[in-house]
């Protein structure tokens, strides 16, 4: 298993540099300038130390190169730093954002938290709901919970997040009054009407999040089940005289999630992606709304760092997915 999981390891150190790569020259090749939004009453000689303050006025290649270093050690270094009270990254030039002059790395700490925890909770809440869904919608093919499956599966991963959210918002937020349509970012829990108000500002954007999620993996989880219960060796397990849910949901379900995994895993990073919307529609300050703020703006390094981070997080849950497949078939670690 070790040989295995180094084998794959090795694969994506490669891969995350090809990314990071990629990802530098097509935002260094886009239009716009940094200098752009300078009042033309600066003089030039000002301009040329500002971009110089920048590092615009070296080679891209040397920029790049900076910009690795800053994102693999000098970041990491920092953080050390900040937890620890370490003094390794004290004198190291960090990257800077051009919007605010402030370290990207500070900037994306001070907006996670409230990403995971929307995001987290919505695909915890999604995956959560899916695989049972799936579970009982294969074994009880074709029923009435199964029929409802498909029909709420299908509404959910046909239908777009801001519609879903703007749905919720009119319906919950305009008409009812259940759940405040703004998420309160500075809200602090530290007492029970904190929290009651911290659970009713996540409902509708968790809930969104979740739909979505769980309409996809339920649908995986069916039809692998479904493959997985006509197989021979389902048929020998009942034949032995296997209680039936020793059968399901120890045989059928473990060689089922073997593909189930890969969905899960990669959904991950895809979640971050596409919470972007979502933080829109419900205010959410965290990283989608920083990322679309230096869009924007043109603050090239916070794009280039949030864009990198999502990489990053695919090749990561997908190094993972591959180390679960080992562990649920080993077979496939002797390939």
């Amino acid at each position: 298993m070790f040989t295995y999981t180094l084998r794959r390891l090795l694969t994506a150190v490669p891969t995350v540099l090809i990314i990071s790569l990629v990802i530098f020259m097509l935002l260094e090749l886009a239009p716009g300038d940094p200098m752009s939004d300078v009042p033309l009453t600066v003089p030039p000689e000002v301009k040329a130390k500002m971009r110089e303050a920048l590092g615009l006025d070296q080679p891209g290649w040397v920029r790049y190169l900076l910009w690795l270093k800053q994102f693999f050690w000098v970041e990491p270094l920092h953080l050390i730093d900040h937890y620890f009270g370490t003094a390794y990254g004290a004198d190291m030039q960090r990257v800077i954002s051009w919007q605010t002059r402030s370290p990207v790395s500070e900037l994306i700490i001070q907006r996670l938290p409230q990403t995971l925890w929307v995001v987290g909770m919505g695909y915890l809440v999604g995956v959560s709901l899916a695989v049972p869904i799936g579970v009982l919608s294969a074994y009880k093919q074709y029923s009435w919970f199964d029929q409802i499956g498909t029909f709420v599966s299908m509404i959910g991963f046909s239908v777009p997040t801001f519609f879903t959210g703007v749905l919720l918002i009119v319906v919950f937020s305009v008409h009812l009054n259940w759940f405040p349509s703004i998420y309160d970012t500075t809200l602090v829990v530290n007492s029970w009407p904190t929290f009651v108000a911290q659970v009713k500002q996540m409902v509708m954007p968790v809930a969104v999040l979740a739909l979505y999620n769980a309409a996809q993996v339920s649908r995986y989880m069916r039809a692998s089940m479904l493959d997985n219960l006509g197989q021979d060796y389902v048929r020998t397990a009942r034949a032995k005289g296997m209680r039936e849910k020793t059968v399901v949901l120890i045989h059928v379900l473990r060689n089922s999630m073997i593909p189930v995994v890969t969905v899960i895993a990669l959904g991950v990073p895809s979640i971050f992606a596409g919470a972007i919307i979502t933080e829109q529609v419900f205010k959410v300050n965290g990283l989608g709304q920083l990322l679309i703020n230096a869009i924007q703006v043109n603050d090239l390094p916070m794009v280039q760092t949030l864009t990198f981070i999502f990489a990053v997080l695919i090749v990561a849950f997908n190094l993972i997915a591959d180390v679960m497949y080992g562990i649920l078939d080993p077979r496939i670690r002797y390939d």
